[in-house]
């Protein structure tokens, strides 16, 4: 949960967030100071992301948070990617959001030692969501194919870095000269860079905007050239496309659990139900990759 703050430093206001968490979420995988570390460690990068500045401890009696500092811009992915007010924002973002991808995996992955983070590559993924989906008792032929396809395809990662996890529309504030923070680190781990370019490229995160593979914003091949630029690996536009099948499957599966758990009483939001509905679509996204190679 955010919540907007306001302090007063020398007379002026200073706005400030709060990342909560609370009882109701569970357990975490990822505790709030494990992600404000995280989040540190990536500006020093050269990643933009929100200062940190201050980490609750048990003392403060506000359970699990911390406190960073507030950027203004836009953060609905809606706006962003239709609103004349934000075309020149568009048109900076492929190398805006290559060059914070590049500059991401190439932190020595000792900078984030002592953290906890999990090492997941491709195929590791891939058995995750499995386990996720026979969880669920799945019984969706197409992501069984997506299994199959994705296990002939997927290979192990020779040099894992620093990935988000969850890099994509909707975790960005963008202003209108374009990226200016990236946001939720609770998803970061080790593992193949190539997930946070697959999953940038996913169809869901192009809310509705498909003709422009990166993030609803952006061509592939300007986004791959932009992120060697900026220090990046050579891109294998085939194991991209794998990892973009991989986002669909793992969105599909993600729509299944929402779901279930709105169906088992564990969530009463009837916006869990409604999501839980497009597995659909990312059926339908499989599908088209399954026939043409990628969307």
């Amino acid at each position: 949960m955010s919540y907007a703050l306001k302090a007063t430093r020398g007379g002026e206001d200073y706005p400030m967030v709060l990342q909560q968490s609370f009882a109701e979420e569970g357990a975490r995988s990822m505790s709030r100071a494990v992600q404000a570390a995280v989040q540190t460690r990536a500006g020093r990068g050269g990643v933009p992301v929100p200062d940190i500045l201050l980490v609750l401890t048990p003392q403060d009696g506000l359970g699990d948070g911390f406190v960073m500092a507030f950027v203004e811009g836009e953060t609905l992915a809606p706006r962003y990617l239709r609103q004349q007010e934000y075309a020149g924002a568009r048109a900076a973002m492929t190398d805006q959001t290559a060059t914070a991808l590049a500059r991401l995996h190439s932190i020595d992955t000792q900078e984030f030692a002592g953290l906890g983070l999990q090492t997941l590559d491709g195929p590791a993924q891939l058995q995750a969501l499995m386990d996720s989906y026979d969880a669920l008792r799945g019984a969706v032929p197409v992501f069984e194919l997506a299994f199959a396809h994705l296990k002939r395809r997927l290979s192990t990662c020779s040099r894992p870095a620093l990935v988000h996890g969850d890099f994509r529309s909707g975790n960005f504030i963008i202003g209108g000269e374009g990226l200016r923070s990236v946001l939720d680190w609770e998803l970061a781990h080790f593992g193949d860079p190539l997930l946070d370019i697959g999953w940038l490229c996913t169809n869901t995160w192009r809310f509705g905007n498909w003709r422009k593979p990166v993030g609803g914003f952006g061509e592939r091949e300007a986004f791959y050239r932009a992120y060697e630029r900026a220090g990046g690996e050579p891109v294998d536009p085939d194991a991209a496309a794998a990892f973009e099948m991989l986002g669909s499957l793992r969105w599909g599966i993600m729509c299944m659990q929402m779901a279930a758990g709105y169906r088992s009483g564990e969530t009463v939001s009837v916006e869990r139900a409604a999501i839980g509905r497009r597995v659909s679509e990312a059926e339908a996204d499989i599908v088209y990759m399954l026939r043409e190679g990628r969307l």
